[in-house]
């Protein structure tokens, strides 16, 4: 008799475990379900088919709707170039994304919001050169130049919002410059 309940006892916890294990299984295949899902939209909407510039994307939290959040990394990079933000640029970075469309209920003012209240990881430049590669492939020279400058000239009035003393040096610091530099290669893949 004691046998019986022990092999109903066995068979009940072999279930309860082959359960566990199928309900991991296909919570692991519906999560690469949705990041296949989002990988696509997101590659439909930059042109980017790349795997490792897409888990980049995914990593940074980047999702079809807050992907206009991405056209504003320069001027991320360029508040954070010192190290620290200070309120002047954090205004010229969204003022700049507000007269880009982004609204501010939206998740991808959200996003940019998160991304001037700590320092951005190295993965955001690379994500946001992907982005431009891709943009500068797909469009005319003439459309390019006038891309690159548009950024260059946002980013710099970035620069500018907190620079130079007390009128005696210039605006734009050595660090800007060198990113203003690294921003414009971008363009030229």
């Amino acid at each position: 008799m004691t046998d019986g309940i022990l092999d109903g006892r066995r068979l009940a916890l072999e279930e309860a475990f082959f359960a566990r294990h199928n309900e991991t299984l296909r919570q692991g295949l519906m999560a690469a379900d949705i990041a296949h899902a989002r990988h696509a939209a997101l590659s439909a909407a930059t042109g980017i088919s790349d795997e490792a510039a897409l888990a980049r994307f995914d990593q940074l939290g980047l999702a079809s709707d807050t992907l206009l959040a991405l056209t504003m990394v320069p001027l991320v990079l360029m508040a954070w170039v010192d190290g620290v933000v200070a309120l002047a640029e954090m205004r010229a970075v969204r003022d700049s994304a507000a007269a880009s469309g982004l609204r501010p209920e939206s998740p991808a003012m959200g996003l940019l919001t998160a991304w001037l209240a700590t320092p951005p990881p190295p993965a955001l430049e690379a994500a946001w050169r992907d982005y431009a590669a891709a943009l500068a492939q797909r469009v005319a020279p003439e459309a390019r130049a006038a891309l690159a400058s548009q950024v260059l000239a946002q980013a710099r009035v970035v620069a500018e919002a907190e620079g130079g003393f007390l009128g005696l040096t210039g605006r734009v610091s050595g660090r800007e410059r060198q990113l203003l530099a690294r921003l414009e290669t971008a363009f030229h893949p």
